[in-house]
């Protein structure tokens, strides 16, 4: 079998192509940054790069086709990787700040998701196959080649469960965030999931350096079952304990995302659940309006986000942020990713931020 360039760290090329580990980086680097092998150079020969020609393969995703919002600049790509299946990656425009203006990728770990989320479309979809590491990380390379501004972050919050493609998600982000690869710093790769104690743990365990975010969108156990199918083998109230593990490994706030469905997990008695259930536990919250193009599920209306929101601080007492959801024109906001068929979780840093 090949050596698969984007599929490895530059330490891992150095073992399996048998070439020194600063020749290894130079490949690295090379293949990640310009998606070819670097010319002769002092410290690679003819020889050696025929060597690397003859023992592996620089894989490509094809681009079958790229939509622009007008309304604020997202941008959809649909890319084809290792399968027949199409899927979708999103970039993030930051742009607001004339001397740091950047991009951020917004990357699917699988085609289709598993977790039935009730108000995602790419739960819909059903699980159709998880995505090597080399097509995560292409998604990033394709997105920068197609960009002006430089990416400067990843959330792993496009189509599938992250965690449930732990092995896979976790070598795309450190090959993302080696100085000699994507040159991504850990802090500015984030990782969501729906709830997956037992990676979770392991996520912990193992130290992972870049940022973990949980969904959890409601405390109530049974309401939570009816939005996130997740809640039937990982409940809440387990999840809750693999969180303060974490806290107690890391000594910083837990992230926890709350998708806003109208008239579902808006009201004071949300809040007031969510509090009890993260109690001695410091958390930061994420809001982000739910996308339905079905009509079922609606975001709330001003006048009842912002009593949401004061019932927060006055029960939670935590940071919280709203969280703008782009590209909803051109079904790529979150909750929308689905191949064709018009939709997951694409959320871009915080429009404000509210402290208690």
């Amino acid at each position: 079998m090949p050596v698969f360039l984007k599929n490895q760290t530059a330490e891992e090329l150095h073992r399996l192509l048998g070439i020194t580990l600063r020749q290894a980086r130079m490949i690295h680097a090379a293949v990640i940054r310009t998606g070819n092998l670097p010319e002769t150079q002092d410290e690679l020969s003819i020889q050696t790069l025929e060597t690397i020609r003859n023992a592996a393969e620089i894989p490509n995703l094809t681009v079958l086709d790229k939509t622009v919002s007008p309304q604020d600049g997202f941008t959809k790509y649909l890319l084809r990787g290792d399968g027949p299946e199409p899927f979708e990656a999103v970039r993030i425009p930051l742009l607001h700040r004339e001397d740091d203006q950047k991009y951020i990728a917004c990357v699917s770990s699988q085609v289709g998701c598993a977790m039935g989320c009730a108000f995602c479309y790419t739960g819909k979809m059903g699980f159709i196959r998880n995505l090597s590491a080399w097509e995560m990380v292409d998604q990033v390379i394709k997105i920068q080649a197609d960009s002006t501004h430089p990416v400067r972050g990843v959330v792993f919050m496009g189509m599938g469960e992250p965690l449930l493609n732990y092995d896979e998600v976790i070598r795309a982000a450190r090959i993302l965030s080696e100085p000699c690869g994507g040159a991504i710093s850990a802090k500015a790769i984030t990782i969501s999931t729906s709830g997956i104690t037992p990676a979770i743990r392991r996520f912990t365990a193992e130290k992972q350096p870049f940022r973990l975010v949980v969904s959890l969108t409601s405390a109530d156990p049974m309401k939570r079952l009816e939005l996130m199918p997740v809640e039937r083998l990982h409940p809440a109230i387990e999840l809750v304990e693999a969180l303060r593990e974490r806290h107690v490994v890391t000594r910083k706030r837990i992230p926890l995302a709350w998708t806003m469905i109208s008239g579902i997990n808006t009201g004071e008695e949300d809040a007031k659940q969510l509090a009890e259930l993260t109690r001695g536990i410091p958390v930061m919250l994420d809001l982000i309006d739910v996308n339905d193009p079905s009509g079922k599920y609606v975001p709330p209306s001003p006048e009842e986000l912002s009593a949401f929101r004061d019932a927060l601080r006055l029960h939670l007492a935590a940071p919280v942020v709203r969280r703008y959801s782009g590209g909803k024109d051109i079904a790529a906001a979150c909750g929308m990713l689905a191949g064709r068929m018009d939709s997951a979780l694409i959320c871009s840093p915080a429009d404000e931020l509210s402290r208690p």
